[in-house]
């Protein structure tokens, strides 16, 4: 794998969002979020799952929009969009969101669950995949292939990088 075969995709996936207005709003709460969740301790807490919580609803709803406006323009059988793969992954973070959120306030987590009290670096994803769930990009081999590539690189420079920030 070349890293500069990736890059201009992953430029592309950050970079979409914003050539839109419509997604604006659904986008900059996300990078808040990814902010605020590198700034806290990398031990699993329960705010970090209200805020994981808060982000993947968030996410998944204006996916959910984006996908009903998507519906109403192709007027296509229910059931076949509903099998898409932007639909599946859309339940599934609104699922996973639900579960973080609750288990925060509720301090307390699901069997098996604890996982969503670290998950600091989510955010990473549902900004990497938010152009391709709000119908901008397709989903391709080259864009996943991207997304994990420059995961982890960008992990190391702001957990070092924000470690004198971060208590």
């Amino acid at each position: 794998m070349n890293f500069g075969e990736y890059w201009p995709v992953f430029l592309q996936l950050i970079r979409e969002p914003f050539q839109h207005t419509e997604s604006i709003w659904g986008i900059v709460p996300l990078y808040f979020s990814w902010v605020l969740n590198e700034l806290t301790s990398s031990k699993a807490s329960y705010t970090t799952a209200i805020n994981t919580g808060f982000s993947f609803i968030w996410a998944s709803a204006h996916w959910a929009y984006q996908y009903s406006l998507l519906f109403e323009s192709k007027n296509q059988n229910p059931i076949q969009l509903l099998l898409a793969l932007n639909a599946v992954v859309t339940l599934l973070v609104f699922g996973i969101g639900c579960i973080a959120l609750v288990s925060g306030i509720r301090r307390k987590y699901p069997r098996f669950c604890k996982f969503l009290g670290h998950s600091r670096f989510s955010c990473y994803f549902m900004i990497a995949i938010f152009p391709i769930q709000s119908n901008y990009l397709h989903w391709t081999w080259d864009r996943l292939i991207a997304i994990g590539l420059f995961g982890i690189p960008l992990w190391f420079l702001l957990h070092f990088g924000l470690m004198p920030v971060r208590r």
